[in-house]
């Protein structure tokens, strides 16, 4: 039953998809107003056709039917049950159907949104190319990579269950899925700008319904990330949380361009500037999230991210990658004359310029992670040569330009827009300066040492300062309810990125690692800490053995483990950490006594400020939820009030050489 009803789903899924991109495309090329109501309504075949399947799914692995090859690999008898339901996201068919189903809750979601614009043609084109983008997910489920394909042979009673890894933490009920929320979510973005251009509607129109949805799917995405650096560090026990992996990497590429439109659609907004900018921007983290996804689904790499390749499914997505990029290529070419921003040139030192320059280093880092996850690739595909790009090419490369973006976040929201005089920079970044050479004095007289570390954290207080003193000006102004809005919500997210900054900074360059080889009783100090080791006990549950140890820390009882599973030959570490909002001290386990009173091994990693990544990314997503919020003053004034327009209002010592209405 599971089988045929899955099936169904998926044909549904497809037909529906199908039909809405022949019925609705025939409609719009030939002008026929039935055809165009006709090809809306499809749009809930596609969310039927993915709930029916996602429900067989499910019910397949909480009911142990070993008849779909899916469940059969994936799923386990001794499988605890929210694992079961993870399950479905664990592997490669399975990720595929819940990025269907997130796909068509989108389209769903757009669809209720323009509801009252309906017959508009701006409208009608982007729910075109989003059954395009449907049909061909749903379609590389049926014929590449089915999750209802059935078991060849004899049903098995018994399953491996999920990777061993994706049983030990409820992260993995959080992470994919969130991830996914934000990879899918720039697909209306994605089909927005497609509409654009084929309408020649390339105003501020479009722009504005991009940036909301593009907002909401960089919120997912940046919960998605700190999630996985989260599940990295408490799960796969060698103290990190980023390895530069290209799986990563693949993920990061969508949320760089992301970030560079963010800031970008503003300049248009109120400059009517960078349209080729912020189409090309929306129309490359599309790309990339496809590009990311061949990576992650087809096999190329090897990382304890991705799937194994079951069949077609890489040479499709390369396929459909190629397309998507050709398709926008052309599109920006055709409208390239409607493109041209006709105003005045941008001036350097403006806001516009900052955006600008702000643009050009998110590009340069994507391209940056770009050539290093790819290069391994193409040489590989040359010479049959398999090399490795890793940590220190991507620290050294990105490094700078991360400099330069704390330095440009710090500078941005000072500028006013259009030109910017000498003494309107001396006022409003006289604090943001204070407060950096405040920490540079502290840090040194504190025993910091180290260039780069030290120009991490002038910046990031530079940055830091500047965002605080922006919120205090709207806070005086308009109270709490001013921070809501695009400049409050920015603000914030500016602070996260301050702190993810500054425990990255210092986790990374003044971390501390040891192995010790511990005997039970003993005492032994490391860096600044006192560790015991007082015996260990073996505790059993269904389908796994975990050895748990007992580790003293200046006093405080910690519990490291290693849990090996029933069904599987990997031993799968688990972690204890001692956090504090100074250092975090990490405990895991190396090797483990062979017999009573022989030594236990145990790495420990101490790492400063290690909480404030945690931190800084939970700000981020409130920031940017904050900017998602309506805004009562953006319906008194019709848009948010810039910053520098705040400090006009609170009657800020006047700045003679800067008109008040060129501030604006």
């Amino acid at each position: 039953m599971n089988i045929a009803l899955g099936q169904s789903g998926i044909v549904l899924g497809l037909l529906g998809a199908l039909g809405g991109f022949l019925t609705l495309g025939l409609g719009l090329l030939r002008g026929r107003a039935s055809l165009v109501r006709a090809g809306q309504g499809y749009i809930w075949l596609v969310a039927a056709g993915a709930v029916v399947a996602t429900f067989a799914m499910q019910r397949a692995l909480l009911t142990h039917d070993f008849s779909l090859a899916y469940v059969a690999s994936n799923d386990s008898t001794f499988t605890p049950l929210v694992y079961r339901v993870t399950a479905m996201w664990s592997a490669l068919a399975g990720s595929i159907l819940l990025w269907a189903l997130i796909l068509a809750g989108y389209l769903v979601a757009m669809w209720i949104r323009y509801r009252h614009r309906r017959d508009e043609p701006f409208v009608l084109w982007a729910k075109f190319v989003g059954y395009v983008v449907a049909a061909f997910f749903f379609g590389l489920m049926l014929i590449a990579s089915n999750p209802f394909a059935r078991v060849n042979g004899a049903v098995p009673t018994q399953g491996p269950g999920p990777d061993p890894l994706l049983q030990d933490r409820l992260l993995v009920a959080f992470h994919p899925p969130m991830l996914y929320l934000g990879l899918v979510g720039f697909t209306v973005p994605f089909c927005l700008a497609v509409a654009s251009l084929v309408t020649g509607r390339t105003s501020r129109d479009w722009l504005a319904e991009s940036r909301r949805w593009a907002l909401w799917a960089w919120a997912c995405l940046t919960a998605g990330l700190v999630l996985g650096m989260w599940w990295s560090y408490q799960v796969l026990g060698w103290g990190g949380y980023w390895s530069w992996d290209p799986v990563e990497n693949s993920a990061l590429l969508p949320w760089l361009t992301a970030t560079a439109f963010l800031h970008s659609a503003m300049v248009q907004q109120q400059r009517a500037m960078l349209k080729v900018w912020n189409l090309a921007l929306v129309l490359a983290t599309f790309c990339l999230t496809v590009l990311g996804t061949f990576f992650t689904r087809s096999g190329v790499l090897e990382s304890v991210h991705s799937f194994t390749n079951d069949g077609g499914v890489g040479p499709a997505l390369l396929g459909f990658f190629a397309l998507v990029t050709a398709a926008s290529i052309a599109l920006l070419a055709w409208r390239g004359d409607r493109l041209r921003s006709r105003g005045e040139p941008v001036r350097a030192v403006s806001r516009e310029g900052a955006f600008l320059a702000n643009n050009l280093l998110f590009a340069a880092f994507a391209v940056v992670v770009l050539i290093g996850t790819v290069f391994p690739l193409v040489v590989e595909a040359v010479n049959g040569s398999a090399i490795t790009v890793g940590g220190p090419f991507f620290n050294t490369m990105t490094t700078p330009i991360m400099m330069c973006l704390l330095f440009m976040m710090a500078v941005a929201p000072a500028l006013p827009w259009r030109r910017a005089a000498a003494e309107v920079l001396r006022h409003r970044l006289l604090w943001p300066a204070a407060g950096a050479a405040i920490v540079v004095v502290v840090s040194v007289a504190a025993g910091v040492r180290g260039l780069w570390p030290l120009v991490a954290f002038a910046l990031a207080a530079f940055a830091g300062t500047s965002a605080l003193r922006q919120l205090v000006l709207m806070v005086r102004r308009g109270g709490l309810r001013a921070l809501p809005g695009r400049s409050g919500g920015g603000m914030v997210v500016h602070l996260g990125i301050v702190a993810v900054a500054v425990a990255i900074t210092a986790s990374q360059a003044y971390q501390q690692e040891a192995s010790l080889a511990m005997k039970p009783g003993r005492t032994y100090t490391y860096d600044g800490h006192t560790l015991v080791y007082t015996g260990s006990r073996t505790v059993q549950s269904p389908g796994v053995t975990s050895l748990v140890a007992t580790i003293v820390v200046d006093g405080h009882p910690y519990h490291p483990g290693l849990e090996q599973f029933t069904l599987s030959n990997e031993a799968v570490p688990n972690p204890a950490v001692k956090s504090t909002p100074t250092e975090d001290v990490y405990l895991s386990l190396s090797s483990v006594p062979s017999r009573p009173g022989q030594p236990l091994g145990l790495s420990v990693y101490v790492k400063p400020l290690m909480i404030w990544l945690w931190v800084g990314g939970m700000v981020m997503v409130i920031g940017a939820v904050l900017s998602l919020a309506p805004l009562a003053r953006r319906r008194r004034h019709g848009g948010d009030v810039p910053p520098e327009a705040s400090e006009v209002l609170l009657q800020l010592p006047p700045e003679p050489a800067q008109p008040v209405g060129a501030a604006r």
